[in-house]
């Protein structure tokens, strides 16, 4: 295996395990995944790193139908509660979007990483989604 990146930056791919980092508002605990100048809930200006668990469950999801020109279609987006705080958009793997009524509100999920290219440097762009755990 060559060198990986991650296809966002809040994908952390280091030694240990793959897993998403936050910036955590020192005073009121707010996460977001982006750099902010203040805390959109408290307003304060300090921020520092946090590892979210890897485990959550679903809060929501749709079967998309119609994607980019290259996008395979369908595949269920979701909207993951990650266990110890913080929320998170991504798609749903190892599920059938052909059978939605499978695919249950509350179910437990665990984060797992798939490769979705290589340059011809041979680095991997790697991203995330959650499956069933």
């Amino acid at each position: 295996m060559g060198q990986q990146i991650g296809m966002v930056e809040y994908l952390v791919l280091d030694d240990g395990a793959p897993h998403l980092r936050a910036n955590a508002c020192t005073e009121c605990g707010a996460l977001y995944f982006d750099r902010r100048n203040a805390c959109a809930k408290c307003g304060k200006r300090a921020f520092a790193a946090k590892k979210l668990r890897d485990t959550g469950t679903l809060r929501a999801f749709t079967i998309v139908h119609r994607a980019a020109p290259g996008v395979p279609t369908p595949y269920a987006s979701a909207v993951v509660d990650l266990d110890g705080g913080g929320v998170v958009k991504a798609n749903l793997v190892d599920v059938d979007p052909g059978a939605p009524e499978k695919i249950e509100l509350g179910m437990p999920l665990r984060m797992t990483t798939f490769v979705v290219g290589t340059d011809d440097d041979g680095t991997e762009a790697v991203a995330f989604g959650y499956q069933p755990a």
